[in-house]
């Protein structure tokens, strides 16, 4: 019986970590789910979801890949929920100085406006003595894009820069 694990494996950004990774699970007859895969600073961090026969057998099958590339693995049993993906309907765009507390204070003033977060992404631009901290967020307002709107509207007063748009999504 095959069952289903989250596989993260976080290391320096080199060429080959995805193939490797890929290659080994492949000719291991096991399958993958979702994945999410990127690049962050010097550093390259893969989270998939691998159906294989038991966690034991897939840190075996990877080992040679971990140990070649000095890669850290993390696995764990889930539950699938494989084709339940939800569909963003707003996008949240945040620029300000970096500073302790953005991500924090963003995040939960629009969680309490009934935002559901499907994927966030950061990074700082600018310059080391100037830099500016760049968020993109997209999820479910569970209570409508101008709930959030107004609920991260306070944020401007303090330097940061929010933008929120509701995502107009064709499917079919």
């Amino acid at each position: 019986m095959l069952n289903w694990y989250m596989l993260t494996l976080v290391g320096k950004d080199q060429p080959g970590i995805v193939a490797r990774v890929t290659t080994a699970l492949f000719e291991a007859d096991c399958n993958l789910g979702e994945t999410s895969m990127i690049r962050l600073g010097k550093n390259f961090t893969v989270m998939m979801m691998v159906q294989g026969s038991d966690a034991q057998a897939l840190c075996s099958v990877l080992q040679p890949v971990v140990e070649a590339l000095q890669l850290a693995l993390h696995i764990d049993a889930i539950e699938p929920g494989l084709h339940q993906r939800l569909v963003p309907d707003v996008c949240i765009l945040v620029h300000g100085a970096d500073r302790a507390g953005i991500v924090s204070q963003v995040a939960g003033k629009a969680e309490q406006a009934g935002l559901n977060i499907l994927d966030l992404e950061s990074d700082v631009g600018g310059t080391e003595t100037d830099p500016i901290y760049i968020l993109q967020i997209e999820g479910v307002a569970l209570r409508g894009v101008d709930a959030i709107r107004q609920a991260l509207a306070p944020l401007q007063a303090e330097g940061v820069k929010v933008d929120v748009h509701p995502i107009d999504t064709l499917i079919g």
